[in-house]
């Protein structure tokens, strides 16, 4: 979140279709804040400056393509987002008013993040 309590999102380019956190494939022989930066920098043109590790997701259903496990990280980061790679936006919001749709499970991940510990029991 930013310093307006505001979460960045992406518009995904590709399906599924929606709004997401930005975020991707971690790259073989790439460590996991390596990837995190990279995938910030590629796909909102921030700079990543510190990153803090959250929680990791891995229900088998939270991705339709496949089994996927997110490691989430909160991020500080500079710049103005501006949209590339695959995403075709990029923009903050109040995490009480996300914009439709929201892909994957990310808004679970905001309001774990927003609530300040992930509800690790479900």
């Amino acid at each position: 979140m930013n310093e307006h309590g505001e979460v960045l999102l992406i518009k995904r380019r590709n399906p599924p279709l929606g709004w997401a956190l930005p975020g991707g494939f971690v790259d073989v022989g790439e460590t996991l804040e390596a990837a995190v930066a990279r995938e910030l920098a590629e796909e909102t043109g921030l700079v990543t400056l510190s990153v803090r590790q959250f929680h990791t997701y891995s229900d088998p259903a939270r991705d339709p393509r496949h089994h996927t496990v997110s490691t989430v990280f909160q991020v500080r980061a500079s710049g103005e987002p501006r949209a590339s790679d695959d995403a075709i936006d990029a923009a903050y919001f109040p995490p009480h008013a996300l914009p439709k749709p929201v892909a994957f499970d990310h808004a679970r991940i905001i309001t774990d993040v927003v609530q300040g510990h992930a509800d690790r029991g479900k």
